[in-house]
Formats: C-alpha cells, sequence, structure tokens
C-alpha cells in the first residue's frame, strides 16, 4: 500500500465515521443536550479553546462524492432544533467578514457547499426561539491530505439583538459606502456643470463636503467577542432580566449559555458559578423554562451539587438543603 492510498482511505474512515454521527443523532436522547450551545460543546463543533475548527468543504478529485464536512454544525444544529419540534432556517447570509484574505474568500464564496453552511440561523420553537452564527475565519490546505481543502468554521449562540447588530450593521456598511459614493459623484457632477465657478457659496460648499465624505467612509466591522467575553455578557444579561422579572424566558436561556461556557481560562470561577445558580433558579421557578425538562428538579441538584463539591459554594448547599 503506497501513501497516497493510505491517505485515501484514512480520509474516507474519518468521513464515514462523520455521516453515521449525523445519521444516527435523532436517535439520540434529546435530553442529553439541554440547550443548543450544550449541543455545540460536547459535540466539540468549535476547537478546545472555543475557537474556529477546521472542516474540509473539497476532498479533491478523488474524492468527490464525499460529503463535505463543512455542512456538519449546520446539520447537527438543524437536526436538533427538528428533534426539538421546531422549524430551523437561515436569518442572515455571511459575506464572510471575519476572512481577510481575499484570495481565501474568493475560493469560499465560489464554493456551494461552503455557502450553504454558513450564515445565521434562526430555530423557531413554540415556546422559544434561539439563533446560532456559524461563520468562516480562514481556508487553506488539509494537512493530513494535501488534495483536500478546508474552512475553518466558529460556531456561536447569538441573542436577537446580537444577530441583527453582528449581520445588519456589516450589511448596512456596504450600502453606506455606496450611498456616500453616488453623493460624491453627484455632487462633483453639479460642480462641473455649473457655469459660474467663481461664485463663493459654490466654492464653500464644495470644501464643506469634503471632511463630511471622508468622515463617513470611515466605518470599521464589529469586533469578534472572545468566550470570555460572551459568557459574562449572557451573565450580565440574565442576571438583570431576573432581578427585574422581565423576559424570564430569555434571561434563563442567557443563563444557560453563560454556564455552558464553563469555568474559561483566564478568568475567575465567579461568573461561572453565578450563572450555574441562575440556572438551579430558573429549573426551579420558572415555569416557561423549567417544563422544557423532564426533570428539572432533578437538573437543578445537579448543578447545585457541581457548585457545592467543586467550588464548596455556600448558596449552592444551602439550596440542597432546602430541596431535601
Amino acid at each position: 500500500m503506497n501513501l497516497k492510498q493510505f491517505i485515501f482511505i484514512g480520509a474516507m474512515g474519518m468521513t464515514l465515521q462523520g455521516c453515521n454521527h449525523i445519521s444516527n443523532f435523532s436517535t439520540d436522547s434529546i435530553n442529553k443536550y439541554a440547550t443548543p450551545q450544550a449541543l455545540i460543546d460536547q459535540k466539540k463543533l468549535n476547537a478546545a479553546n472555543g475557537g474556529a475548527k477546521e472542516y474540509v468543504y473539497d476532498w479533491g478529485q478523488q474524492q468527490k462524492s464525499t460529503e463535505p464536512q463543512a455542512l456538519y454544525p449546520r446539520k447537527y444544529l438543524g437536526s436538533y432544533c427538528h428533534a426539538k419540534g421546531g422549524k430551523f432556517g437561515l436569518l442572515y447570509k455571511s459575506n464572510l467578514h471575519l476572512v481577510k484574505d481575499q484570495a481565501q474568500k474568493k475560493r469560499l464564496m465560489a464554493n456551494g457547499n461552503v455557502k450553504q453552511g454558513i450564515g445565521a440561523y434562526e430555530c423557531v420553537l413554540p415556546d422559544e426561539r434561539w439563533i446560532v452564527s456559524i461563520e468562516p475565519t480562514a481556508e487553506g490546505k488539509l494537512e493530513s491530505n494535501l488534495s483536500a481543502r478546508a474552512v475553518s468554521l466558529q460556531t456561536r449562540m447569538l441573542s436577537a439583538d446580537e444577530a441583527h447588530q453582528w449581520y445588519k450593521n456589516i450589511g448596512g456598511n456596504s450600502t453606506e459606502k455606496k450611498t456616500t459614493k453616488n453623493a460624491v459623484t453627484t455632487k462633483n457632477s453639479k460642480i462641473e456643470i455649473a457655469k459660474e465657478p467663481d461664485n463663493k457659496k459654490d466654492t464653500e460648499k464644495k470644501k464643506e463636503s469634503k471632511p463630511t465624505v471622508e468622515t463617513s467612509q470611515n466605518v470599521t466591522a464589529p469586533v469578534v467577542e472572545t468566550p470570555q467575553q460572551q459568557q459574562l455578557k449572557a451573565y450580565v444579561t440574565a442576571r438583570r432580566d431576573l432581578s427585574k422579572g422581565t423576559n424570564k424566558l430569555n434571561a434563563c436561556n442567557s443563563a444557560q449559555r453563560a454556564y455552558n461556557y464553563g469555568k474559561l481560562a483566564g478568568t475567575n470561577a465567579s461568573v461561572y458559578i453565578d450563572s450555574g445558580m441562575l440556572v438551579a433558579r430558573c429549573l426551579t421557578s420558572v415555569p416557561a423554562y423549567s417544563s422544557r425538562f423532564s426533570n428539572p428538579k432533578g437538573q437543578a441538584n445537579k448543578i447545585l451539587q457541581n457548585l457545592a463539591s467543586n467550588y464548596n459554594h455556600a448558596g449552592a448547599k444551602r439550596m440542597l438543603k432546602q430541596g431535601q
């Protein structure tokens, strides 16, 4: 067996294994994944550090019929949504704004397998709605198989406001730039046609318009938040809304999302612990949230036992005693 055959067989094995996981997903216990964020974490759709993970989108000429891995994140989350009785569909298209290399972006935009699996997707359920973003960050040859090409995908949960800001702002920037350029062209045309170029008022207007044009063109894309920032943001939102008694279901979902990040490197445990306490509270006192679980009290006790045993949290110990 030569090296090419060995690489080919190895790649096929890895692909078939991935396909089996996708096809068998519907038979998994749905309650195993309390939230879509739990699915992302447990299925390891992102890299270990929470960043983008490599997926093959083109296996090359010899494996043209092999299913591309780049569709896995979308398929997993779509299957999860459908298994819960929801409707899953594309909410915002991706313009690959995180891919900085223009050659890489061009290759990805020309590939249908990539375009089918990226963007912001919405799952609409009877009692809730969630949004997941799947965005490419880079592209290149696969180290283990040089005839294949891979795309790095980052999968993360977004609130409705975050998704609107993230995708609409970027789409709006390109529109604003086109509008600005058209406005400049129109103004210049009027100046050329004017019969009296020495008119002081026209000259002053022309001078005043220049700084405005330059300012409007300096638009920057939103900064990508780190997992630590996303966790803190979700926790703060959950704590604020639960303390006010408003948007309780969304607040509980935010708390669950923050807790599912776990104890992240470079942070103290307080955000993770406090998020867990909020989730336990939701499971025992927010019916709209707890009704999604077959045994909400058991789920809450599991979280509290984790916090009491591993972090010696007094509040968790107290809640466990009260529940006995």
